[in-house]
């Protein structure tokens, strides 16, 4: 098969990414064929070792599962995660709402809050009045996005002093979705205004079918190549050349693809222990290279490939992405991490990363609900 050659031009040439960005969605129960409520977070941030662990309950509060960095020993600052009684959280870097001097060694406390969120929020009004608690400034700047067993979920977008609340109940879509820039900050600053596009894009279709589900999220927009500003995905058809690494959802420092999938919405208050019928699906590395597990809650709701027990914190799963991910993006000079060899996704045998892997996974989804899910 004669080789095709492809380079896609760098829009924003000369434009320095965030090193912390991150997409994400929250996703109303109605739009599920399962009835469930999800939170989706594809992590991308310049701490590419990734592990996820569970927290038990003690002095500090509510017990919790959640991802870390492999560096933090002493699990104390979780990136996203849900905890015994149904309450999740994840965040998104924001670049346009810190309105004051606080010093950067006094920022990027987002990760402390998140945990202190899980030890003590059972609802999305929990998370409200924990933000309205906390010493001032918070050394946050993001869009923190929650849901509950009740089905409720927002987005919060905070900074060092107030947040503005945007509640899924409002959405005409009943769907929200954020990147690294909040709706209520200031006007054409901040990153991932592209990527916010091409997440809608994708999600709109199956929104209007009522079929939003995990997979999707995992295995179609945290894989895709698809460009908003070109209305096509810029790796279809193409099995051979070189791509550039640009305002596509999964990055280079794309490091977890995960969305928590709650439970069908309580009438009324939520039960204790309402996450027992939770999933956190989780694909743990570079998203278009990465196998997904179904974590559920409690200590031996995770798999040991996705737990911190390789050296320096390690976990497996995110060291065998990593590897792959060299193969996608051999270059490992100069701005290597910039090109994407096409051959390693698709290829004419079939062996590609997009064509084994999805499929895989898949088989993964389908096995947890027949065994799991009620009819």
């Amino acid at each position: 098969m004669k080789k095709r050659i492809f380079i896609l031009i760098c829009l924003m040439a000369g434009i320095i990414s965030p090193a912390v960005a991150c997409t994400s969605a929250i996703i109303g129960a109605e739009l599920s064929p399962y009835g469930r409520p999800m939170l989706w977070k594809h992590r991308d941030t310049s701490s590419i070792d990734n592990k996820v662990e569970y927290v038990a309950p003690g002095l500090e509060g509510f017990g919790y599962t959640g991802l870390f960095n492999a560096s933090d020993k002493n699990l104390k600052e979780c990136w996203t995660g849900f905890n015994s009684e149904g309450f999740a959280i994840m965040n998104t870097a924001s670049y346009n709402l810190k309105d004051d001097k606080v010093p950067e060694k006094d920022m990027d406390k987002e990760g402390f809050l998140m945990t202190k969120a899980l030890r003590s929020c059972v609802t999305v009004e929990d998370f409200a009045r924990l933000l309205d608690s906390l010493p001032r400034p918070m050394g946050v700047e993001a869009n923190f996005g929650v849901i509950d067993a009740s089905g409720a979920g927002a987005y919060f977008e905070t900074n060092n002093h107030s947040y503005i609340r945007i509640d899924l109940a409002d959405a005409p879509e009943h769907m929200l979705v954020r990147t690294n820039y909040s709706h209520c900050g200031r006007p054409n600053e901040g990153f991932g205004f592209v990527r916010e596009a091409n997440a809608l894009h994708l999600l709109r279709p199956a929104a209007e079918q009522k079929a939003v589900t995990p997979e999707l999220l995992t295995e179609t927009l945290s894989r895709t190549f698809y460009h908003s500003l070109f209305e096509k995905d810029m790796a279809d058809g193409l099995e051979d050349g070189w791509l550039i690494d640009q305002d596509f959802i999964p990055r280079y420092k794309s490091c977890a693809t995960i969305v928590i999938e709650g439970c069908v919405p309580a009438d009324g208050e939520p039960s204790k222990g309402a996450a027992k019928d939770y999933v956190m699906w989780t694909g743990l590395g570079y998203p278009p290279v990465a196998d997904i597990y179904a974590v559920t809650d409690g200590p031996d709701g995770i798999h040991p490939d996705l737990r911190g027990l390789q050296p320096d914190g390690h976990s497996k799963a995110s060291d065998v992405s990593k590897r792959r991910r060299d193969e996608v993006f051999p270059k490992h000079y100069g701005n290597g991490d910039k090109y994407i060899r096409l051959s390693r996704l698709r290829n004419p045998e079939g062996t590609g990363y997009l064509q084994t892997i999805p499929k895989q996974n898949l088989i993964i989804y389908q096995k947890f609900r027949d065994n799991h899910y009620s009819e």
